[in-house]
């Protein structure tokens, strides 16, 4: 099993401006003061092992896509944020013009979790099979409707593939192509659904779009429950803590801090930091990912917690 990520971002799509690459090349210009350089190999070897995450790479820009890659000739991905498109690329590069069956899992309808579907370049094939799963009874309607005049100029009916809404009932287990899949209920306006996979003895929860009141035990341990003993647990971490308990209570989402405290109750084994505020900028993103190791350093038991932060082109192997 392999967790790739194709977006990463919450709320709306970002890039980075000619101000960010100059901001990250001059910090990294006053960083290498006094170092010279041989060859090309002798800089890119400094810029890996010496230079910030911040400086060298960035966290990326699409909304939300990630695949789940399964031995076999299906595709598995988790909602159809901006980062559809490069995903659509490289399913359509795969399969060398042989039409796909794509399996989509929806966390819910809102726009980031939805508008990159127009620019999934399968649903454009001929042949193309594409179930779209999920909980919300407005499934087909959201689609259908991102698509309607005068929002966008190809209609739903203009699609080439052969498109088919799967309804899921939260908490019942699902046979997939041998994957079991499971939905959960999560707090976020409209609702959302976070999702557990497992597959010969692997485990991945896709959790985003949730925002978790640990006052709550009963909530926080049925989360706990649904996160445990996973091999990768993606949560929306979009605000820091401080944020997630004041100004932006009952917004529906959650911190760093708090993915730490579940996974650490459910004894999860690696965290991965999701949905990124696309006002945070690459250092903000990776001062956040250090904030939450340190809090895991700190409250650690007989059981340590890898926590990493997700970006665009990130590939997990389980």
């Amino acid at each position: 099993m392999r967790v790739r990520f194709w977006g990463t971002r919450g709320s709306i799509p970002v890039g980075l401006t000619a101000a960010d690459v100059r901001d990250k090349l001059a910090q990294a210009l006053v960083q290498a003061s006094g170092r010279t350089f041989g060859s090309y190999e002798e800089a890119h070897s400094y810029a890996t092992s010496e230079l910030d995450f911040s400086l060298t790479h960035t966290f990326g820009g699409h909304t939300p896509c990630v695949e789940i890659e399964l031995p076999g000739d299906e595709y598995y991905v988790c909602d159809m944020g901006s980062g559809a498109r490069p995903f659509g690329v490289h399913v359509l590069a795969r399969q060398a013009r042989k039409p796909a069956t794509v399996n989509v899992f929806m966390s819910h309808v809102h726009w980031d979790h939805i508008m990159g579907f127009p620019f999934f370049g399968p649903a454009y094939v001929p042949g193309t099979k594409i179930h779209i799963h999920g909980c919300h009874d407005v499934l087909e309607q959201a689609f259908r409707l991102q698509q309607s005049p005068p929002c966008f100029p190809v209609t739903w009916e203009q699609l080439g593939a052969t498109i088919d809404f799967v309804k899921l009932e939260p908490d019942k287990p699902y046979d997939i192509n041998g994957m079991t899949v499971t939905p959960h209920l999560q707090l976020h306006g409209g609702d959302s659904y976070g999702y557990r996979f497992e597959h010969q003895g692997k485990s991945v929860v896709y959790s985003t779009d949730s925002e978790h009141k640990l006052e709550n035990r009963a909530e926080a341990e049925a989360f706990a429950n649904f996160f445990r003993e996973a091999d990768v647990v993606i949560f929306d971490a979009m605000y820091a803590l401080a944020e997630a308990i004041s100004v932006k209570a009952d917004w529906g989402h959650s911190s760093n801090i708090v993915g730490v405290e579940l996974c650490q109750m459910a004894r999860a084994k690696h965290l991965v930091l999701f949905h990124h505020e696309p006002a945070n900028n690459d250092a903000t993103l990776e001062g956040l990912l250090k904030e939450a190791r340190r809090f895991e350093e700190l409250t650690r038991g007989d059981q340590a917690l890898r926590v990493s932060a997700s970006y665009d082109g990130m590939e997990i192997d389980l």
